[in-house]
Formats: structure tokens, sequence, C-alpha cells
């Protein structure tokens, strides 16, 4: 190694942020191994990497004793004086032992550790840059698909997209582009592991978010979302302006911001309610686009018992039960339906 090398280190710890003191101090600890690998040597040894030549040495460290027992650890009084007249009992010798072709050794070695350092330190930024976008949406290309995952390049790192993540409805080819949602970002020892989803309902938040200006300045709140993944979802919506309709906003001119996310969700349908803080008017909000007579709520099992016209029974419940599944994950309440004839019976 040479004072080139030392240049070197100093180019890399302006480009790559990576400490040159820490990759040197990190070459003298490979250098010691690899000197007693190498030279088969069981010896206390310290290797010295000159900062400014990049000239490297090996010293055998012995301790000062009067009888020397082992010769690899220990030094008599005698021959450390011979070496300097001011050296005591248990005092530390250092005596040169660089073996003449331990420079190849070295500048294998050194290159091994950069190489690793460079790598660990990518890494590193791209878990910072990632663990930052956690809970965010982020675009990327399907790549391929094994049995577990579906493989999405996001630039720097490919990202794990569950197969129980993946929408029923949607198929992916090869070069698709597409909107993940980060759930999750893993260190782990081969560097970071990017889970993502297209089922979390926090997609359907961020997608909003993107959409429609007046949830991103905080005019318009997502109170809640209940959704089923590729067929329906609910989105309860409130306005701190009294002048701003939250679901107008949501809607768009002309249904435009809210067909943005049907078509990016590949025909999701997604009803918009407008959340209050009466419970039985977020209910019946909750239900559309049934219509509802009345609402009756119970505080202590937190069960609502909604009436609506006969005609609309169906409706309010939907098809498999989906509409009053949704209503309920979306408001926390237990929605039981009756039609009016139903309730007048009993």
């Amino acid at each position: 190694m040479n004072r080139e090398f030392i240049e070197a280190l100093d180019q890399l710890e302006k480009e790559k942020n990576i400490s040159k003191e820490v990759i040197l101090e990190a070459i003298e600890a490979a250098l010691i191994s690899g000197y007693k690998r190498n030279f088969h040597s069981a010896q206390n040894v310290r290797v010295d990497l000159n900062r400014e030549t990049g000239e490297v040495k090996v010293f055998a460290r012995k301790n000062v004793v009067e009888d020397v027992v082992d010769p690899r650890f220990e030094i008599s009084i005698d021959s450390a004086r011979e070496i300097n007249p001011n050296y005591q009992i248990d005092d530390i010798v250092e005596i040169e032992v660089t073996p003449k072709d331990f420079g190849r050794i070295a500048a294998q070695t050194a290159k091994q550790v950069v190489t690793q350092r460079i790598r660990e330190a990518e890494r590193g930024i791209i878990y910072e840059t990632f663990i930052d976008k956690e809970e965010d949406i982020v675009t990327g290309i399907v790549q391929r698909q094994d049995s577990r995952y579906i493989y999405i390049d996001l630039g720097k790192i490919e990202a794990l997209l569950p197969l129980n993540e993946q929408m029923p409805t949607e198929r992916f080819k090869q070069g698709d582009r597409v909107k993940v949602y980060i759930t999750k970002v893993e260190k782990t020892t081969k560097g970071p592991v990017i889970f993502v989803s297209r089922t979390h309902p926090g997609l359907l938040k961020r997608l909003f978010e993107l959409e429609v200006p007046e949830i991103y300045e905080g005019v318009v709140e997502i109170k809640s979302i209940a959704r089923e993944a590729g067929y329906r979802s609910k989105i309860a919506v409130y306005s701190h302006n009294e002048d701003v309709d939250p679901v107008g906003a949501c809607v768009g001119p002309k249904g435009a911001r809210v067909q943005t996310i049907v078509n990016e969700l590949k025909g999701e349908k997604i009803d918009i309610v407008k959340w209050s803080k009466d419970i039985e008017v977020f209910i019946s909000n909750a239900l559309s686009p049934s219509k509802v007579v009345s609402v009756d709520i119970n505080e202590e099992t937190k069960i609502a018992t909604v009436i609506v016209p006969d005609y609309q029974l169906s409706l309010a419940i939907g098809k498999e039960g989906q509409n009053a599944r949704l209503a309920a994950k979306l408001t926390g309440w237990k929605i039981d339906i009756k039609s009016e004839s139903q309730f007048e019976k009993e």
C-alpha cells in the first residue's frame, strides 16, 4: 500500500461519507488476523498502518519478565534492556516482525475491507432512505414472482410484495409500474429488506392524500377507512372548514379525483361518506348508498340497530353482507340491520 491508497481513502470519505479512520482501523484488525493465519503465528502482534505513507509494519508485543516461560509472549529483562535500557519488569516491548511479502497480503486485505465497508455504507444509506418512507407510497417496476413474493424494483433495491398482500383482482406482469405501500423496513446482515402491500388501508389513505389537495393541506381529514381490497372500500372524511364539502373534495370535478384512485386500484369501488361526531348520523352515512329510516344505539354493547325501507334491505346489507361489514369496520360499531316490516313484526 502507498500514498495513493491513503489519498483514495480521503476521496472515499468525501464521496461516500465513510470514515477514513474507521476503514484504517478495520484494515489493521484484518491484517492482524491475516498475519496470524498466513504466517502461523500465535504471538501477540500489532499492525501499524502509517496514515501518511500507507506503509504497513507488524510488531510482536512481548511482556518483560525475569524468566521467560513462553518466548512467543515474553522477553527477558536483559534482552529488553539491550533494545532500550529504560525497560522495566511488566513493560511491553514491541519488536518489528514484518514479513518480506507482507505488502501483497496487506493490499489484498485492504481491498476486501474497503469493498465490504462501501457495501455496508451503501446498505446503511438505503436503509435510512426507506425507513423514512415507512407507511408511505412508492412507485416501482414489477421484476419477477416466485411462490412467496412479487419482487418490485424501487431503484436501488427490490421490495417484497407478499402474495397475500396482493389484491385478489389483479395480476402483474414483468415491467408493470405499480404504486405500493411500505409496511415494514427491516435491517438484516444482508442489507435492508422492504415489505410492501397493495391491500393495506394505508395505501388508500396515501392515494387520497396524493389526489386531494384539501387532504394533503389538512383542510379535509380522513377519519377512518374500511377496506376489502380489490372489491370495495369505505372512507369517512371530515372538513375543518365549513365552506369545504369533504365528500365533494374527495370525489373531485366530474368524479375525476376518485376515478384516478379507482383506476390505480383496478376498479375497486370506493364509498366516500361524511364523518360525524353524532354516531347515529355517522352510522347512517356509513351504510351509503342505502337510505336509513332510523338508528338506535346501545352504548354499553356498542350495537346499533338500523331500520331501512323494505326495498333498501338488500342494498344496506350488500352482496354477501359486504356493505354492512364495511360500515361496521368504518364506525367501530356492530350493526344490526332490519327492514321496516321486520321491525314492525317484532
